[in-house]
């Protein structure tokens, strides 16, 4: 414990040696990178969409808050939009990396951004039918989606996707993007830990003529 009040001393020591103009500048960026970690961990973040996945629900270059509050209290929900880090996409526990994926500094981690289709409990089937056209049934009633592009998948369900029957486990979650023609999504890669969650879309912001606040389509 002495050794360690000495060593404090010598920080605040030499610290205090530095030219005032020096300090108050390292100041103030200490002050900033907190605040954002704890904007950006506590509160939301802006994200920018890259991919056609999601459309027409949302489009490349769209801008949206993404909060990240609500996971401390309450699960999603199925019709949520949620940003996640994929089960594939190993995550570093380095100091560095830690610190690019709380301040969102040369982050390199890769998000991906889907819809909640099914939760924990829930039954999870994909149906096809003579025409093409594939419909998702939650607990053997169809779900309810006008937010998908097209009913036709263009690449119907093969014995190497996820498309059940399926009782979604606990903590876990299917993700599909809304243009199911385009999306590498939980048919692919499976189903998603409730772990891997940055947050949930709440608000397009920009393009200002596509301004819309999201919403869950199903109980």
């Amino acid at each position: 414990m002495n050794k360690l009040k000495k060593f404090i001393k010598n920080i605040k020591h030499y610290y205090m040696k530095i030219n005032p103009m020096v300090r108050e500048t390292l100041e103030t960026i200490i002050f900033v990178v907190v605040m954002v970690i704890l904007i950006r961990f506590f509160v939301g973040e802006i994200r920018w969409i890259p991919s056609a996945s999601m459309r027409p629900t949302l489009i490349e270059g769209d801008r949206i808050i993404v909060e990240r509050f609500s996971r401390f209290y309450k699960t999603p929900k199925r019709g949520d939009i949620m940003v996640f880090y994929p089960p594939f996409e190993k995550l570093p526990q380095t100091p560095w990396r830690i610190f690019s994926r709380l301040t969102g500094f040369f982050c390199k981690d890769i998000a991906y951004i889907k819809r909640v289709v099914a939760a924990p409990g829930d039954k999870f089937e994909i149906k096809t039918d003579k025409e093409g056209k594939s419909t998702v049934y939650i607990n053997n009633e169809p779900l309810n989606e006008p937010y998908i592009r097209s009913e036709y998948y263009e690449k119907n369900c093969t014995e190497d996707m996820l498309c059940g029957p399926i009782i979604i486990p606990e903590n876990k979650y299917m993700m599909m993007g809304d243009n199911r023609g385009n999306s590498y999504d939980s048919r692919w890669w499976g189903l998603l830990s409730g772990d891997r969650f940055i947050g949930r879309a709440v608000i397009l912001f920009w393009p200002f003529n596509r301004v819309k606040i999201f919403k869950q389509y199903s109980p």
